[in-house]
């Protein structure tokens, strides 16, 4: 048994039982953006939230246990993304990188962006030229010190 059986027996059972990730993360009292990475096996879920993982998709002790530990991050199969929305991902931040990082550095200083202490939205946004994924990406600022 590993983290991976256990994420594809979690998808499994979302595809089976017609499931949808936000229902699930208000069941686990978590953002859609948060229950689903840490269903996927990018976050660790409390013993409460891996109880109502349990339930949900029929996980017996030793799957809700690898729920319960810090996974090992970073979940693409190759360097560049085939997937075509994660590509365009990629691409974005080879396109917009520097500019990020210019920006953040123009606002705050030279430092890095926290994943760690960080918060996601993604929703959607009505256009009349075709609907607009509208992605809010906030991370705590943490400047490099001298030593």
């Amino acid at each position: 048994m590993d983290r991976a059986t256990v994420t594809e027996k979690i998808i499994s059972a979302k595809v089976k039982n017609g499931l949808r990730w936000a229902d699930v993360a208000q069941q686990m009292g978590l953002s859609k953006e948060y229950a689903t990475a840490a269903l996927l096996g990018q976050m660790k879920l409390t013993a409460d939230q891996a109880a109502v993982a349990k339930h949900v998709f029929s996980l017996d002790d030793e799957e809700t246990a690898w729920l319960q530990i810090v996974p090992y991050k970073g979940s693409l199969p190759t360097a560049v993304p085939t997937d075509p929305l994660i590509y365009r991902w990629y691409e974005l931040v080879n396109v917009y990188g520097l500019t990020i990082k210019e920006l953040i550095g123009e606002e705050f200083g030279d430092g890095i962006m926290s994943a760690i202490d960080f918060s996601m939205a993604i929703t959607r946004e009505p256009n009349p030229n075709g609907d607009r994924v509208n992605v809010v990406l906030s991370g705590k600022f943490l400047p490099y010190k001298s030593y």
